[in-house]
């Protein structure tokens, strides 16, 4: 999968005080930095079909979350602790980067609103897809899915699909990537910490949501109605058709890296 990324990277193994960790960067060197975060099940080659178009205007650093399916340290760090924050300092100090704008998606959406909460000076803007830590979390998904999981292979397809909302046939490449993840990885099955309102009130550098309305792992309208209600200057957008998994945004997420007022998010079939 690294090898098919669409334009010139290097690939970068940082140490931390929690494990090494491997970044891909793209971009100009003297361009301004993003920082990319995925979710959980994943890494950093879920960025693939947006690099070509950040990359052009920005520095950007995908980072294999650490305890995560990618080339990182397998460390899990208590969600509930500064350790994730801690982590990402390493990282950033690593990089040589002082502040960055963040684009998260689902776990990575929380660990960005943590660190946005914790160390409000190194984010300039936060761009998040999905994130967790607002809306509801839905366990009752996972329950159904360790049903459909007994059915073998075709109940994991039909697991992942339910997860991430990507059941129209051009998205099988993706969902085949994430049925083979999930055979060889165990993800959290702990619930992400709910951010306060006085937590959001705190995020005072520009804000991007974006959410999907048939969202399985998350309540997106409580995360669209908090977000409004709590960080006031955002840009909400949700899309009612949308699950879990926003392709497709990759338009949207630059006008608002670039500091326009992002259009409408764009619309990419997901059911």
């Amino acid at each position: 999968m690294l090898d098919d990324w669409p334009v010139p990277a290097e690939q970068m193994r940082v140490p931390t005080r929690h494990g090494e960790t491997f970044v891909v960067v793209s971009g100009p060197a003297d361009a301004p930095p993003v920082l990319l975060l995925h979710g959980s099940g994943a890494n950093a080659s879920m960025w693939r079909d947006d690099i070509a178009a950040w990359s052009r205007h920005f520095r950007t650093y995908a980072v294999d979350t650490i305890g995560e399916p990618g080339y990182s340290a397998p460390t899990r760090l208590p969600l509930a602790s500064d350790g994730h924050a801690d982590w990402l300092d390493d990282v950033l100090t690593a990089l040589g980067v002082d502040q960055t704008a963040v684009v998260a998606t689902s776990l990575g959406g929380w660990l960005a609103l943590d660190y946005a909460n914790r160390r409000p000076e190194r984010v300039t803007r936060l761009a998040l897809l999905c994130p967790g830590g607002v809306g509801r979390q839905r366990m009752g998904w996972l329950f159904k899915a360790l049903l459909l999981r007994a059915l073998g292979p075709k109940g994991v397809r039909r697991s992942a699909q339910k997860g991430t909302g990507l059941e129209a046939p051009e998205f099988a490449p993706v969902l085949d990537t994430v049925v083979l993840t999930f055979r060889h990885f165990k993800p959290r099955m702990e619930r992400l910490p709910t951010f306060t309102d006085e937590e959001l009130g705190r995020l005072t550098m520009p804000v991007l949501t974006i959410v999907g309305g048939r969202d399985a792992l998350f309540d997106s309208a409580r995360t669209a109605r908090r977000m409004r209600a709590h960080v006031p200057h955002a840009q909400v957008h949700l899309l009612p058709e949308h699950g879990h998994a926003l392709l497709g945004q990759t338009a949207t997420v630059l006008d608002f890296l670039r500091g326009r007022r992002a259009g409408d998010a764009r619309p990419s079939r997901t059911d």
